[in-house]
């Protein structure tokens, strides 16, 4: 029995691309490092886990510039563990970055997309 353990402050626990055409860029990113997508409805259209190849294990998502994923940079955008969305949203603003997106419920948890003084963006998650 593998034991259940608690999400890690810091840890980077998920990474995605959002782009205008996800249907073309999942086939890219199977052609060029080998993952396999994996359909993942999102009600009128599909996002995709990008599955390690020959498992269920998913390496990262393809999804659509689409709802809450609207406006946001086409580049690989990493997922971090937080304590609490909110104090580092403040904590963000307060030291010269901003809130680009959110935050927005994502299962049980809360996430955001925060950009820092230099420019680049960081996902943050918590809950």
């Amino acid at each position: 029995m593998t034991e259940k353990t608690e999400p890690q402050i810091g840890a980077i626990e998920w990474r995605d691309l959002t782009v205008e055409n996800a249907e073309e860029v999942k086939d890219f990113y199977a052609a060029v490092v080998g993952w396999e997508p994996d359909a993942v409805s999102m009600g009128d259209y599909d996002d995709f886990n990008m599955l390690m190849p020959g498992t269920s294990e998913p390496a990262g998502g393809v999804c659509h510039a689409r709802g809450s994923n609207a406006g946001l940079p086409a580049q690989w955008l990493m997922y971090v563990r937080v304590a609490d969305v909110n104090a580092s949203i403040e904590a963000c603003t307060a030291r010269g970055g901003c809130l680009v997106a959110g935050p927005n419920s994502w299962g049980n948890s809360l996430i955001c997309v925060i950009e820092d003084p230099a420019g680049a963006v960081l996902a943050l998650i918590s809950g």
